[in-house]
């Protein structure tokens, strides 16, 4: 079956309706998505004026390349769109590094059996490239260590899952969001957060509850920055919780100059005084690749980042026809004919 837009020009769109009272989130949905509904309107302008000339099934070549170099990430979602729509599609494969104009992907077919989704094919590869990139920075920072993603509460929940995917093909260790786990065959990673604390007043109470409660594979970290001391709260549940506890986490608020190195070394040094050497150090809290260096110099076992690479923009690309009906072709400014890379791999 072939997938195409059921919206075919001006008038279609025009004429679209949506009961905005029945709708309950201004997100896209996969229909949306599929249909043409989240496209620039001019290239349905222009499968109008190309149609009018009887030249929108032309077969074109087009390619795409980013201004910037990055982690590639977003094809599996572009196949998935121009699977059976009669294009052939040649692209680098997810996770790979690529330069600055570098070619990309490479789509050839009928011009009107792709050109609505342009603007959607730059946006699935644009954000998660960007978001990747981010994850390979923070990754290249922790060097042996690892880190989870912690961005969902960053970004819309419709592209959380795209983020986090994304970060962890760019190297984050594992993902926090449930859904992004599911789609790629994990399991979730996270800890407590500072709310079970407050709600229940103590620290120790939720922890031994959380160590009581939880599954056995469930990795034991528990914050020790709500109400006491740093220092004071991770020796208290060391002491408390034996082996069961796995780590602490730091996520000591700005407002209190933040988590420091000196925190660290005192914490390590302190456990390893009283004999807990196995407990690991968790630190999160606005964390970017400078200063997760110098935490992980000054001891922190493993990080939780997120805004780092939910914020991170999007790597801007483009999309250029190269050749129509074999022809070779280009706007000026660019060279005409398509841009050879080894690294393509054919996928549709």
């Amino acid at each position: 079956m072939r997938i195409v837009s059921y919206l075919k020009s001006i008038k279609d769109v025009q004429d679209y309706y949506i009961n905005r009272d029945e709708r309950m989130l201004h997100s896209a949905t996969h229909e949306d998505i599929l249909s043409g509904l989240t496209t620039d309107i001019y290239f349905f302008t222009t499968m109008d004026v190309l149609g009018s000339l009887g030249m929108k099934s032309k077969e074109v070549v087009a390619e795409i390349f980013a201004r910037k170099p990055g982690v590639f990430v977003g094809i599996e979602e572009v196949r998935n769109i121009l699977k059976n729509n009669g294009v052939e599609m040649w692209a680098l494969e997810e996770g790979t590094e690529f330069q600055a104009k570098e070619t990309l992907v490479r789509i050839k077919g009928p011009y009107e059996n792709f050109a609505i989704f342009e603007s959607v094919i730059l946006g699935c590869l644009a954000s998660p490239s960007g978001w990747a990139t981010a994850a390979r920075e923070v990754k290249e920072a922790c060097g042996d260590k690892t880190f989870v993603v912690f961005g969902t509460r960053h970004v819309h929940p419709s592209v959380a899952p795209v983020m986090e995917r994304a970060a962890r093909i760019g190297g984050a260790s594992s993902v926090s969001n449930i859904l992004t786990a599911k789609l790629i065959g994990e399991n979730p990673t996270g800890t407590l957060p500072h709310a079970s604390f407050l709600v229940a007043g103590d620290t120790l109470t939720v922890a031994q509850k959380y160590d009581e409660v939880m599954p056995e594979s469930y990795k034991r970290i528990v914050l020790v920055d709500t109400f006491k001391d740093e220092v004071e709260e991770t020796l208290r549940l060391a002491k408390e919780m034996g082996k069961n506890l796995y780590g602490i986490r730091l996520d000591t608020p700005s407002e209190r100059g933040g988590v420091t190195p000196d925190l660290i070394k005192e914490i390590r040094a302190r456990l390893d005084m009283e004999g807990y050497n196995w407990v690991k150090i968790f630190v999160s809290g606005g964390l970017k690749p400078e200063k997760i260096k110098i935490l992980s110099e000054a001891g922190a076992d493993a990080f939780g980042v997120g805004s780092y690479i939910s914020g991170a923009p999007a790597i801007d690309m483009t999309m250029d026809i190269k050749e129509v009906e074999g022809v070779s072709i280009a706007k000026r400014g660019r060279i005409p004919g398509i841009v050879n890379n080894p690294k393509l791999v054919k996928m549709l």
